[in-house]
């Protein structure tokens, strides 16, 4: 007769149970990184290829473009990640490429952009070093410099509108399902329109294929060439826009899931790594703000000490996706128009809340509007976009109107 089997004791079960169960976590962190990855690239690599094309980039280029970008933040991420063992995440500048897009290209065609790029990140790379200059930068008016970035952004969120025009039936599919998708999971709105994009468009092109060659693109170096008209109009403007809606946000989110790096030393290596991608197209590279939260917070991992593997674990997907963005600029080649109505939803967000930030003081409210205004008119004089006048007016306004009221006489005590 068989002896029954010896009863476990409760606390050997309890113990098991909790091994189990504690397994998932050890790779939780690493499922996160996976996931920031590629929502922060489908998110927004429309906008950039937008970006880039609108200064002058080619196909071949664009595509070098947004592959020296994705690699650049991809082993920004790793470095600062893997050195601080904080959950640092590094990205591409949306703004700054919605930037380009709404400026377009400079005299002296794509060198001129490629110059422009490789200025401003020597200039987020001097805001990292110099704390003076730091400082200066972030004396600008927080108010001046969300309407210049609501300016920049309005033309492009009207996008989506536009491609209805143009393309009824696949505008609209993108559209609803953008609206689904936001209605349940914001964060994947974005990124859900974008592959509805994609099957539309190869829907529409049945003769369409991706080999092996045109998956990975080629590397294709540009000799930068320097110019103060690019320099005004490109350069300053990107450097402004990336730090004031990428980098100090980055930073803030950082702060508040209690993470405390030295804020100059994130930006001073993020800014050397756009500086070595700005040669092969890649616009600017710098602190990521939206899909920072995502590996900054607990649920990348309930400990933080560990938190560091989901940045470091997004940066080595980035890199991958970088080297097959060939596929992306084949595909987004078949229709410009849905492309950028993918752009125009991913901005829309961004707009919202940059017009909330800049309308919010109401003591700056005329300086934000002028700033709004001109920079969303796209007008240029001498060569240099809207972005810089739109800036330029609205610290006039500000001027002016700080000087009237420190003229008028003191309000009698009631």
């Amino acid at each position: 007769m068989r002896r029954p089997a010896p009863r476990r004791p409760e606390w050997a079960v309890v113990g098991d149970l909790e091994s189990v169960m504690a397994r998932p976590n050890s790779l939780q962190p690493v499922l996160v990184g996976v996931v920031t990855a590629f929502v922060g690239f489908a998110s927004s690599f429309a906008v950039v290829l937008k970006g880039l094309t609108a200064v002058g980039a080619s196909d071949a280029q664009a595509a070098s473009g947004l592959m020296a970008a994705a690699v650049a933040m991809g082993l920004a991420s790793i470095v600062l990640s893997i050195g601080l063992r904080q959950p640092v995440s590094a990205a591409w500048s949306t703004p700054g490429a919605a930037l380009l897009a709404s400026t377009g290209a400079a005299t002296g065609g794509w060198p001129a952009a490629v110059g422009a790029f490789l200025a401003a990140a020597a200039l987020l790379v001097a805001a990292g070093l110099f704390k003076p200059f730091g400082r200066a930068v972030a004396a600008i008016p927080a108010a001046l410099a969300n309407a210049m970035l609501a300016g920049v952004l309005f033309g492009l969120c009207l996008a989506p509108i536009k491609a209805l025009v143009a393309e009824p039936a696949g505008a609209a599919a993108v559209i609803f399902v953008w609206l689904i998708v936001l209605r349940y999971r914001r964060i994947y709105a974005t990124p859900a329109a974008a592959l509805t994009a994609a099957m539309v468009i190869a829907y529409d092109a049945p003769g369409f294929t991706l080999d092996a060659a045109s998956v990975a693109p080629s590397p294709v170096f540009v000799l930068p060439h320097f110019t103060l008209e690019a320099f005004a109009s490109l350069a300053l403007p990107l450097f402004l826009v990336t730090m004031a809606s990428q980098n100090l946000p980055g930073v803030a989110v950082l702060k508040a899931y209690g993470f405390h790096p030295k804020p100059g030393l994130l930006i001073a290596v993020t800014g050397g790594f756009g500086a070595l991608a700005a040669p092969f197209g890649g616009h600017a590279v710098n602190l990521s703000a939206i899909t920072a939260a995502m590996c900054a917070s607990p649920d990348a991992s309930p400990d933080p000490a560990k938190r560091w593997i989901a940045s470091a674990t997004s940066g080595v997907v980035l890199i991958l996706l970088g080297v097959t963005a060939g596929a992306v600029t084949r595909i987004a080649s078949g229709s410009p128009v849905l492309v950028e109505a993918v752009a125009g939803l991913a901005l829309l967000s961004a707009l919202g809340s940059a017009l909330h930030n800049a309308l919010a003081d109401t003591h700056e409210r005329e300086a934000a509007l002028a700033t709004f205004l001109v920079a969303a008119s796209g007008v240029g004089f001498y060569g240099v976009g809207g972005a810089f006048w739109g800036l330029i007016a609205g610290a006039v306004v500000l001027v002016v109107t700080r000087a009237g009221a420190s003229l008028l006489p003191p309000s009698p005590p009631k």
